[in-house]
C-alpha cells in the first residue's frame, strides 16, 4: 500500500491504513510542508458554511463528527501532542450590516440542520472579555473546534513510524500500474497506490487514459502567527470568527500561547504573503479583539490550497490500482477525517459511509465530453 503525499491527507490516509493491519509507504519529498503548514486548521463544519454549496455539507458534517476518532487514533500511537482544542467557536459581527449578514447566515445554518445560537455580546465577551466592545452582534458554534495543523502532522508522522509505515522522501513521478516511479528512476512496487498529494496529484503521470481529469487551482491564503505576551495570555480561548465590512477574518488560540490570523483567498499566482493581506488581516482582527495589537508578530507566510471548478473534492477510485484523494480546498484539515475513513473503506472493497458519488476524480472530464457531444 503506497500513499503519495504526505499533508494531513496523505498522513491521516496512512495512519488509519496502518492501524488497519496494512503495510504502507509514503512518498514525499518534503511532509507537512505544503498546505498543511500553513493552514489554519478550523474544524468547521457549521462556521465554513457558504451558499449554495449544498453538496459539500454531509461531506463537512460526517467529517466533523469523525475527528474524534482521528485525533484519538493517532494519540493512541505517538506521545506528541496532537493540537486539538475542543473550546468551539464565536463568530461575531463588527457593525450592523455584518450583524444583518451574520443574521442570514445564522438562518441558512440552522435551514441545513446545524447547531448555532444566537448570543447577545455582553455573552460573548463574557466568554471572551478580549472581544471588542463594540461588536454588533454574535453567535456561538459549539460544535466547531480547531487543532493546530503542523502539531497534528507531527503527531500523525510519529503515530505513522511507530506503526510501521515506511517513509521515502523523494518525488513520485509516474504510477505504472501497480508501481511508483520516484524520481531517482527507481520504482516502489505497490498493489493499491492513493494519490494524496494535492496540487502535485496533477503532475503525477501515468495513471489516467487520455488527458488529465483532475482540474485543480492553487487559491492562495495569507496567514500570520502572532506570539501573545504573557500579561495578555490567554488572549482567546475560543476560536473568533468573524465579518469587518463583510470581509472575513479568524482569530485562532494556539498552546504555545501564540494566536494565527487568518482569511485572506486570491487567485494570483504570487506565493508569497502580500503586504495588502497581512495589512487587512491586521486591521481586521484588531477590530474584533483589541489586543492583537499588543501582540509580537512573529510569521507571516502564504499557502496554496488545491481547488477544484465546483470546490468538491476528487476522491474515488480511478482504476484497479489507484484511488485519488485531492482538491480538499478550504477545509482540507476538517476533511481529513472523511478523507481516511472512506479512502481505507474504498481500499478494503466496503461502501463509502458517506456518498461521494459528487466526487468523482473524472467528473469534469466526462462534464466536458458530454458538452463536446451535446455541441
Amino acid at each position: 500500500m503506497t500513499v503519495i503525499g504526505a499533508g494531513t491527507i496523505g498522513l491521516s490516509t496512512a495512519v488509519t491504513l496502518a492501524a488497519g493491519g496494512h503495510e504502507v509507504t509514503v512518498i514525499d519529498p518534503a511532509p507537512a510542508s505544503g498546505s498543511t503548514y500553513h493552514a489554519g486548521g478550523m474544524l468547521a463544519p457549521a462556521a465554513e458554511v457558504v451558499y449554495q454549496q449544498d453538496p459539500l455539507f454531509p461531506l463537512m458534517q460526517a467529517a466533523g463528527q469523525w475527528y474524534p476518532e482521528l485525533v484519538e487514533l493517532v494519540a493512541q500511537h505517538t506521545d506528541v501532542p496532537t493540537g486539538h482544542q475542543a473550546h468551539g467557536t464565536l463568530v461575531v459581527a463588527a457593525d450592523r450590516a455584518d450583524a444583518q449578514h451574520l443574521g442570514e447566515l445564522m438562518d441558512y445554518q440552522v435551514a441545513h440542520g446545524m447547531t448555532v445560537e444566537q448570543i447577545t455580546t455582553r455573552q460573548a465577551r463574557t466568554q471572551e472579555p478580549a472581544l471588542s466592545p463594540r461588536l454588533a452582534g454574535a453567535v456561538s458554534i459549539p460544535g466547531d473546534h480547531q487543532v493546530f495543523p503542523r502539531q497534528f502532522a507531527a503527531a500523525m508522522q510519529d503515530a505513522a513510524g511507530n506503526l510501521g509505515v515506511r517513509f521515502i522522501t523523494e518525488t513520485a513521478e509516474e504510477i505504472a500500474g501497480a508501481s511508483v516511479v520516484l524520481g531517482s528512476g527507481e520504482t516502489v512496487d505497490a498493489e493499491q497506490i492513493v494519490l494524496a498529494n494535492g496540487l502535485g496529484a496533477a503532475s503525477v503521470r501515468g495513471w489516467y487514459e487520455d488527458r488529465m481529469p483532475l482540474q485543480l487551482r492553487p487559491v492562495y491564503g495569507d496567514i500570520l502567527r502572532l506570539s501573545v505576551p504573557k500579561p495578555l495570555q490567554p488572549l482567546v480561548t475560543k476560536v473568533i470568527r468573524g465579518f469587518v465590512e463583510d470581509r472575513p477574518i479568524y482569530v485562532i488560540p494556539r498552546e504555545d500561547g501564540t494566536v494565527a490570523i487568518g482569511a485572506t483567498s486570491r487567485e494570483d499566482g504570487r506565493a508569497e504573503p502580500r503586504v495588502s493581506g497581512v495589512h487587512e488581516l491586521l486591521r481586521d482582527a484588531i477590530r474584533v479583539v483589541p489586543g492583537v495589537e499588543e501582540c509580537d508578530l512573529v510569521e507571516a507566510s502564504a499557502g496554496a490550497r488545491p481547488g477544484t471548478p465546483d470546490d468538491l473534492p476528487y476522491l474515488g477510485r480511478v482504476n484497479e490500482h489507484v484511488v485519488v484523494s485531492t482538491g480538499y480546498f478550504r477545509h482540507g484539515i476538517l476533511l481529513t477525517a472523511l478523507a481516511a475513513k472512506v479512502t481505507r473503506e474504498i481500499i478494503e472493497g466496503v461502501q463509502p459511509s458517506v456518498d461521494i458519488v459528487a466526487c468523482s476524480p473524472e467528473r469534469h472530464t466526462r462534464e466536458g465530453i458530454n458538452h463536446e457531444r451535446d455541441r
